[in-house]
């Protein structure tokens, strides 16, 4: 053999084990990438597990159920109606149209003042028909007297006969009794002709006017009809209804604070006066009466009121926010978490509603981790995550409270 026959064969044999090595290198570098994008997939699938699994498990807000062991009293704010402390509405006792009116709405008044005058031409034709009546009978009356003292002397000289005497002196009782009827009549129709004078009662202020002059006045009394109406607002009355489980601690003469919405940051010392002593039916709570003084005439009645009582507090009672209660078909629950990071649902009985914070009677101890705010379907034993709690925290339910729990580092149920 030629040598360039041999050299053309070796170089031919050189380029086939070159293609080869680099077929070999490609299908490694293949095999490489693709075992590199499957580990890479199941660590992204693993971690999309783990966060569907942190995302299942929900984050919750604890806090410790307080006993306000800086307070001796709790306060209970419930709404108020204001009223006058005396409210006359004023009504026509008898007929005819408005001559005048002479104050009008917001106008100081003094008891007596002539508030507005009717004419009444159908009272005074009475009135003069009644007193013509009333002189007539007088003077039969009169005739009868005469009459019958004039029967009675001759019946002295046996020139009548005592029927006859008798019957002259009863006529004269029947005349007089009809001039006493008459009277009265003639009376009856002066006493209405002087409630032509509208005037006020007491003193106070004008708080309504429903006529002007001309109107046709009716003999009135359905609400609605009154011509005026008058009211003391010196003093006021402030009416509140107190839940049942909170009528015990109030008494007459406890003072409360009041406070309305057209003088935001000013509170007025209200007296408790009376208790209805009688729990509605309809709304399981007994009325209660206070009064409050108005002398700067700030307080209007027949306006809103918040009205707050300081109450003592039962010692040892825990309280929490009404946020921590859960009510369903079991009951009155609150949602605890215990160390492992579970649920514990524990039924509790309400001891009195303060509004801001709930005191229990029975149910929870003073280490329980109330949720705050359970999330809608959380049941027992589900695992949650206890959230990051700033330091210091008090808790909302009551003053001077423990703070909030924070997530501690061991037992994995903690967070």
């Amino acid at each position: 053999m030629s040598p360039e026959v041999d050299g053309s064969t070796r170089t031919g044999t050189v380029s086939r084990r070159a293609l080869q090595v680099g077929g070999v290198l490609i299908a490694v570098a293949a095999a490489v990438v693709l075992v590199t994008g499957l580990a890479s997939r199941r660590s992204q699938a693993a971690d999309l597990r783990e966060r569907a699994d942190a995302q299942a498990v929900p984050t919750v807000s604890v806090i410790v159920p307080g006993q306000a062991a800086h307070s001796a009293t709790a306060k209970l704010e419930l709404p108020g109606r204001i009223e006058a402390y005396a409210r006359a509405p004023i009504y026509a006792r008898v007929s005819g149209y408005l001559k005048s009116w002479k104050t009008d709405i917001g106008a100081p008044v003094k008891a007596g003042q002539l508030l507005a005058e009717i004419e009444t031409p159908d009272l005074d034709q009475q009135l003069l028909q009644a007193q013509a009546e009333l002189a007539s009978a007088k003077s039969n009356a009169a005739l009868a007297a005469s009459t019958s003292k004039r029967w009675q002397s001759l019946l002295a000289s046996d020139s009548v006969s005592r029927q006859e005497a008798e019957e002259k002196a009863g006529d004269l009782a029947n005349k007089q009794s009809l001039v006493h009827g008459l009277q009265a009549n003639v009376d009856r129709y002066q006493a209405l002709k002087r409630f032509t004078r509208i005037v006020a009662p007491f003193d106070g202020v004008v708080t309504a006017r429903n006529t002007d002059v001309g109107a046709l006045i009716g003999v009135g009394g359905t609400p609605g009809s009154e011509l005026f109406v008058v009211s003391d607002t010196r003093k006021l009355r402030v009416y509140v209804s107190v839940p049942q489980s909170q009528v015990s601690a109030v008494r007459p003469g406890s003072k409360a604070r009041l406070s309305v919405p057209e003088h935001p940051g000013r509170h007025y010392v209200a007296t408790v006066q009376s208790l209805s002593q009688a729990i509605s039916t309809g709304t399981g709570s007994m009325l209660v009466q206070l009064a409050v003084d108005n002398g700067a005439g700030e307080l209007l009645p027949g306006g809103f009121a918040n009205v707050s009582f300081e109450l003592p507090r039962a010692a040892g009672v825990l309280s929490v926010p009404p946020s921590a209660l859960m009510f369903d078909k079991a009951g009155l629950r609150v949602a605890t978490v215990t160390p492992e990071g579970k649920v514990a649902l524990k039924p509790v009985k309400v001891a009195r509603d303060l509004g801001a914070s709930i005191e229990l009677a029975s149910g929870l101890a003073e280490g329980d981790r109330v949720i705050e705010s359970p999330p809608d379907g959380i049941a027992e034993g589900d695992p949650v995550r206890v959230a990051e709690a700033a330091p210091s925290t008090p808790n909302p339910a009551a003053s001077g409270a423990a703070p909030a729990a924070t997530k501690e580092a061991s037992h994995g149920g903690k967070g």
